[in-house]
Order: structure tokens, then C-alpha cells, then sequence
């Protein structure tokens, strides 16, 4: 679905992400691990054209380069941000609405789907966002994500800052999308349970794929235990 060949992003003189290149294959959750500042990030809105990279991005066939982020979301890409990112000044309802901007021909579809995925947010319909807790706010930027019917869909550290019930459930909740035919980029620190429920990963450090494998495998590595998953 998406091949990635030498992807370099840079801030200034700043280089973030130093030539790598990995794959991610339709209908499995890939994982990009590492800490801080590995790269990660950087490496997720490049493939968006969220900031300026070189190197080849392709999906589904065709080179992205050219492409406007809105662009590349009607293509089938959708990204849910570190941080959730809703529109705190707008409602639940309000927030979906936005992220059906191409798709507004399925919207009330669409939107009883999201309140099936997450009956949180239905009860919260016409609640601002601002308002909602941190796991309710991920639940929707996931849910505003969805509402354009991605093939890739694109997760950023998406249970930073949850309590660990939250965290289960959103685990939970990603392998039921995969269930159902989304492909999966994660970006994730807790890599752990990213491991636990990804088919393949990559390792980042300082910008640079430095291990990758199954991760099953990858979760039995004693270097991988011993550096990032704590163990």
C-alpha cells in the first residue's frame, strides 16, 4: 500500500529523518518505535506533505510528492495527530462534520458508525470538545479521522496521556480497525503493547531505521526489551 524509498525531512539545517525506507502492507498495523526525538513524527507528516521532505513516498502506485495534504486525505490517507488536535471551540458533532469535508454525501452513515465505535461520543454529540477528557478527545480525533473513509490510517502516540483502562480499550479498538479492512501506521512510545498488536515494526533512532523485523520477534529482542519496552 505504501512504499517509502530514502525520506529525508529537515527544519532549517536541522536534519529529522536521514534516508530511511520501510513498507507497509494492506490490511496489517505497522509500528514505528523509538523515543524521543527519533524521528517519528517528522516521519508521519512527511508522508502527508505536512513539511517539506525529499526522498519517494508512494501510495497505492503513484508518487505523492505533488500532492496538497487535503489532496492526499480524498486519496485515501488520514492522520490522527500527537496530541488529538480537535477543534475544542466546536462540538463532538460538530468536529465529525469537518472530517467528512469529502465524504459529505455518507456523512449521517458514517457518523452513526463512529457512535457505534465509541457510544462515548453520542452521548456527547453536542458537547464541545474543548470539554471532553483526554481519552473522550482521542476517541473523537480518531472518529474525525475516520469519517473520510481512509485505507491508510495514521496514528501519533495515540494513548499519551490516558489512564491505562483507556489505553486498553484504544488497543483494542485499532485491532478492530484492522479487523475491518484499515491499514495502520502507528507511531507509538508505549511500544509494548504496540508490539503486541502490530505485524512488522521499525526501529528509529536519531532519524534512522536501526532494527526492523516481525514483531512478535521484535518483542522477544533483548535489545529491544532492554531499551524500549523496559524489560
Amino acid at each position: 500500500m505504501l512504499v517509502v524509498k530514502n525520506l529525508q525531512v529537515f527544519y532549517g539545517l536541522i536534519q529529522a529523518v536521514k534516508g530511511i525506507s520501510f513498507e507497509v502492507k494492506e490490511g496489517q498495523i505497522i509500528s514505528l518505535i523509538g523515543s524521543n526525538g527519533a524521528g517519528k513524527t517528522s516521519t508521519l507528516n512527511a508522508l502527508i506533505n505536512a513539511v517539506k521532505r525529499k526522498g519517494e513516498v508512494i501510495f497505492l502506485g503513484y508518487e505523492t510528492k505533488r500532492h496538497l495534504t487535503h489532496s492526499l486525505v480524498k486519496k485515501g490517507i488520514s492522520l490522527v495527530p500527537e496530541g488529538r488536535r480537535v477543534f475544542i471551540n466546536l462540538s463532538v458533532e460538530e468536529n465529525l462534520k469537518i472530517g467528512a469535508f469529502n465524504n459529505d454525501e455518507n456523512y449521517e452513515h458514517l457518523k452513526k458508525q463512529m457512535y457505534k465505535l465509541f457510544p462515548r461520543l453520542e452521548n456527547k454529540k453536542n458537547v464541545l470538545a474543548g470539554n471532553l477528557s483526554g481519552g473522550e478527545a482521542q476517541m473523537l480525533a480518531i472518529s474525525r479521522a475516520l469519517m473520510s473513509e481512509p485505507k491508510l490510517l495514521m496514528l501519533d502516540e495515540p494513548s499519551l496521556g490516558l489512564a491505562p483502562k483507556i489505553v486498553g480499550e484504544l488497543f483494542e479498538t485499532i485491532v478492530r480497525l484492522k479487523n475491518e479492512g484499515i491499514t495502520i501506521l502507528l507511531v507509538e512510545q508505549n511500544a509494548y503493547s504496540a508490539l503486541k498488536i502490530s505485524d512488522y515494526a521499525y526501529v528509529l533512532e536519531n532519524g534512522q531505521i536501526v532494527l526492523q523485523n516481525e514483531a512478535k520477534h521484535l518483542i522477544n529482542d533483548d535489545e529491544v526489551r532492554k531499551k524500549y519496552l523496559g524489560l
